[in-house]
């Protein structure tokens, strides 16, 4: 566990407190989620055709439990290609407006990040993730602190393309203050280190390089390993099922 608490709001927000009592938006069946894929063509098919992402969902709904989350594998589907197809419908002037999920632009070796050790990924083409939550608990610790903490709870930290999955078929699991790292996706560099960035997927405000027209869209990017951030929980799972 951190050597010592991490600072957190005096005051949860009502949106917090509902997830606290498991206000989370319930994922559809994980046979409703491939059709979502398919019907949006998220996944290329000559990389997996649409009669085994079908068949591979069946499967999976007969074994893993209800309200898990349907993810193909990154070797499939990489992180850069699955984060253009999040939608999110913001408010612009009063007038709803569907913007689309991006990479930042110092992020494109989005795709070499990978689990972290510990984080077993299930060999699949196509997996279930389950008991899913969005560390809402830990918002201000940094990534050092949330790891051993997630360990100890018996969980795993979501990978990058795991939760890109989740905010795809669940838009409103990202709020504003209430977004998450998933920091179980790491950068290794040649001598065996990691990179200090760690992954996470939250709301752009339009700012910076983001640019106006991304106000309000669903943001894959990065933070430091050691940085708090008062509006990022720690997305986690308590198993996966090939």
């Amino acid at each position: 566990m951190p050597s010592r608490t991490p600072t957190t709001s005096a005051a949860p927000s009502d949106a917090r407190a509902a997830v606290a009592t498991g206000g989370l938006p319930r994922l559809p069946s994980l046979t409703a989620q491939a059709e979502l894929l398919l019907a949006r063509d998220v996944v290329p098919p000559q990389a997996l055709s649409p009669a085994a992402l079908r068949d591979a969902a069946a499967a999976l709904e007969r074994t893993a439990p209800a309200g898990s989350l349907l993810v193909v594998h990154p070797r499939v589907l990489p992180p850069s290609a699955l984060a253009g197809h999040l939608r999110r419908t913001t408010t612009v002037r009063g007038r709803a407006v569907e913007r689309a999920g991006f990479v930042v632009v110092d992020m494109t070796d989005a795709d070499d990040f990978v689990p972290m050790p510990g984080v077993d990924v299930p060999d699949a083409d196509v997996y279930a993730v389950a008991g899913l939550d969005r560390g809402d608990e830990m918002a201000n610790w940094s990534p050092e602190e949330a790891e051993p903490a997630i360990a100890a709870q018996g969980r795993s930290p979501l990978t990058l393309a795991e939760g890109i999955h989740w905010v795809l078929q669940s838009p409103d699991v990202l709020a504003r203050n209430l977004c998450f790292m998933t920091i179980g996706s790491r950068l290794r560099r040649p001598d065996g280190t990691y990179d200090a960035r760690t992954p996470a997927v939250w709301i752009s405000s339009g700012t910076g390089r983001d640019g106006s027209e991304r106000r309000g869209a669903p943001k894959v990017g990065w933070c430091w390993w050691r940085n708090r951030h008062t509006w990022l929980g720690f997305a986690s799972t308590a198993a996966r099922h090939p």
